[in-house]
C-alpha cells in the first residue's frame, strides 16, 4: 500500500513540474530578452528590449524648421526688398548745395508739380516757393502729391526747400511737371541735406 501511494505521489510532482511555463507578454512594442539570473534569484531575468528604432526617436530632438532657410545662407528676395526701402541713399557731398531741375518754355497758364518720396518714407518735408513767395509745405509719401502753380508772365522760379531729413537722411524726392495741356515737362529727382534748395525756372511765353 505505502508503495502505491509512493508512486502516484511522485506522478502528481512530475505533472506539476511540467505546467511551468515561461511568461508569455501581448506587448507588441519590444522583444522579452532573457538575461543571465542573478544571484539570489533562482529564475531567469525577463527585460524589455528596445528596438533600435525607438532608441532613434527618444534620443534625437525634432529640428526646428526655418522657412526663410536658404542654402549657404543667402539672402530671400523679400530681404532684398526690406533692405531696398528700411533707409535712404548714402548723403554724398551734392546734397549739402542747392540742386538746379532745369527749365522749360511753356504757353499755359499753370503747371501741376508732383512730388513724393521715391525712397525710405520717412517724414521729409519741403516749404514750395514761387518767385520768392511760400505756397505751401508738403510732407512726402509714397504718392505723388499734386501741387498747382498759377504762372506769371516770364520767368517762374519755383523752388523747393528741405525742411528736414526724415528719419533717414538726406531729403529725398521723385519731382515731375506736367504743362496745362498734358505734356510731361520735366522728371526728376532731388538729395538734399536740411536747409538746401531744389529749383527749377518755368518761362511763361
Amino acid at each position: 500500500m505505502k508503495l502505491i501511494l509512493s508512486m502516484l505521489f511522485f506522478c502528481f510532482s512530475l505533472s506539476g513540474i511540467a505546467q511551468i511555463e515561461i511568461p508569455r507578454t501581448n506587448n507588441t512594442g519590444g522583444i522579452l530578452k532573457l538575461e543571465p539570473e542573478e544571484k539570489g534569484s533562482g529564475f531567469p531575468i525577463l527585460r524589455r528590449e528596445e528596438s533600435s528604432e525607438e532608441n532613434k526617436y527618444l534620443r534625437e530632438k525634432p529640428k526646428k524648421l526655418d522657412f526663410r532657410e536658404t542654402p549657404h545662407n543667402m539672402k530671400t528676395a523679400g530681404d532684398a526688398i526690406k533692405e531696398k526701402w528700411t533707409a535712404d541713399k548714402e548723403a554724398k557731398n551734392i546734397s549739402k548745395e542747392d540742386q538746379y531741375l532745369g527749365d522749360f518754355k511753356t504757353k499755359g497758364k499753370f503747371v501741376e508739380l508732383y512730388a513724393r518720396d521715391h525712397q525710405f518714407v520717412d517724414g521729409d518735408q519741403v516749404n514750395v516757393y514761387v518767385n520768392g513767395k511760400f505756397i505751401e509745405r508738403v510732407v512726402l509719401g509714397g504718392s505723388f502729391h499734386p501741387i498747382l502753380v498759377t504762372l506769371e508772365s516770364g520767368f517762374n522760379n519755383i523752388e523747393f526747400e528741405a525742411i528736414n531729413q526724415g528719419s533717414s537722411g538726406p531729403n529725398t524726392a521723385q519731382l515731375k511737371v506736367i504743362e496745362e495741356n498734358g505734356n510731361l515737362v520735366v522728371a526728376k529727382e532731388w538729395n538734399l541735406l536740411t536747409g538746401a534748395r531744389a529749383s527749377l525756372i518755368v518761362v511763361k511765353e
